[in-house]
């Protein structure tokens, strides 16, 4: 077992580090692969995304993060980056259907909202058990010890693993403008972000909702859903513009 020194004050910290470096990635992706993706996203927007994603974003996280721990046996208020990221999926669609948008719009989002959790969820792991996000008891040699004496499964940093992993090969599609990364890389990381907690969430020990699942085991998997889906429903869109486009012959004969 492994003992880890914590303190309340790092979840603040990390939090802060957390949204400078999402930031501060947000444009430095913007700059070198998505400024024309961007741009072409800000032509079918306006103010309204912004106020619909933040009127989503915020309930969705307390909602979500509260209606959990209010279950618990210590009922307190909190928030959670699920619900968060659900939230402002669902204000952003409802956007999107009042004005007729069609398509990805949260591309310039990916590497934040990946490096934010990357970062983050360290802040939750050397916050300790005040943040109530440790996992359950495990023997695994991996096991650490949060200041209870109780051996637990480092589940925030098998989150942190898992979307550094995901930001790393998200980075290699960019560098190689895939379409899966220049234009559905939203869509990608919802369901890698879904899939991959949906399954550390066994690990936690949340109340459970139904079955041997949690609140967020339901969230996730509407995540991964929703990715799959609207990925498909991408590159149908895409395909269809493929065919419709004419082939129309240059003075060399070469179809433009």
């Amino acid at each position: 077992m492994i003992h880890v020194a914590t303190a309340p004050g790092a979840h603040l910290l990390f939090d802060l580090l957390a949204w400078g470096a999402g930031i501060a990635s947000t444009v430095a992706i913007y700059r070198w692969r998505l400024h024309d993706v961007a741009r072409s996203v800000a032509t079918k927007v306006d103010g309204g995304y912004f106020l619909f994603l933040a009127l989503g974003a915020v309930p969705g996280a307390w909602l979500a993060g509260s209606f959990n721990s209010l279950r618990e046996h210590a009922p307190v208020l909190s928030h959670s980056v699920a619900g968060a990221l659900a939230g402002a999926i669902l204000g952003v669609e409802i956007y999107k259907a009042l004005r007729g948008v069609k398509g990805s719009t949260g591309g310039v989002f990916v590497g934040s909202f990946s490096l934010g959790v990357v970062i983050g969820r360290l802040g939750c792991f050397f916050a300790g058990l005040p943040d109530d996000t440790f996992g359950a008891p495990t023997r695994l040699p991996w096991a650490v010890d949060l200041g209870d004496g109780v051996g637990r499964h480092p589940v925030q940093l098998y989150e942190s693993a898992s979307m550094a992993l995901f930001l790393a090969v998200y980075l290699v599609g960019l560098a190689r403008r895939q379409p899966w990364a220049m234009r559905r890389g939203f869509y990608v990381m919802c369901g890698w972000y879904g899939l991959q907690r949906f399954g550390w969430e066994f690990l936690k020990p949340y109340p459970r909702l139904i079955g041997p699942f949690n609140v967020f085991h339901l969230l996730c998997l509407g995540l991964v859903v929703y990715g799959w889906v609207y990925y498909r429903a991408d590159r149908r869109r895409e395909r269809v513009a493929q065919d419709r486009a004419l082939s129309v012959p240059r003075p060399d004969h070469q179809p433009l």
